[in-house]
């Protein structure tokens, strides 16, 4: 494929639901996983590193926002943020002189290939817990609008991508 033909894309959101009736003083749990793939998968790899690393360019943040929404009310909004850092390696474990470090809720990964390093950034599984008292009574379709940007590096342009997750309904009881 050519530069010009790929694009970076949300793929495979699903929102799952951990019970489908809900009292108004229970929690649900739901969990919602999503994958990044495209440009950004693709050229998110160790050469693209170290030059990026010598331009002294040296950390990818990527900030993602979830709206959990009931028909057209936010429900719960969510933002994080997933971040990866070059640095100067000496493991033995790693042929390579510069590495990457994944940031992923506040704690440190350090994958041992290129492989692990793209699913430890760009393969998202959030759980999200919802109170019943958020939820009026009735029966409410459960959707989550999924937003993803990045900056510019010397490896990607700016980037917005947006998607929406599959619908879980769910019903809430007095």
């Amino acid at each position: 494929m050519t530069k010009f033909l790929m694009v970076s894309i949300i793929e495979d959101a699903v929102l799952s639901k951990s019970q489908d009736k809900l009292k108004v003083d229970e929690v649900l749990t739901l969990s919602l996983g999503f994958k990044i793939t495209g440009e950004i998968r693709e050229v998110f790899d160790q050469n693209n590193w170290e030059r990026a690393y010598n331009r002294h360019d040296n950390a990818f943040r990527m900030t993602i926002e979830v709206c959990l929404k009931s028909g057209r009310k936010t429900i719960l909004p969510l933002k994080f943020i997933r971040k990866a850092v070059m640095f100067w390696t000496r493991n033995p474990k790693i042929p390579h002189r510069i590495w990457i470090s994944i940031i992923k809720d506040d704690q440190p990964f350090y994958p041992l290939n290129v492989d692990e390093a793209k699913a430890l950034l760009f393969d998202v599984k959030k759980v999200i817990e919802v109170n019943g008292n958020d939820l009026k009574s009735g029966r409410h379709n459960l959707v989550a609008n999924i937003k993803v940007r990045w900056g510019k590096h010397s490896y990607t342009e700016p980037t917005v991508i947006s998607t929406h997750s599959n619908i879980a309904e769910v019903l809430c009881m007095k």
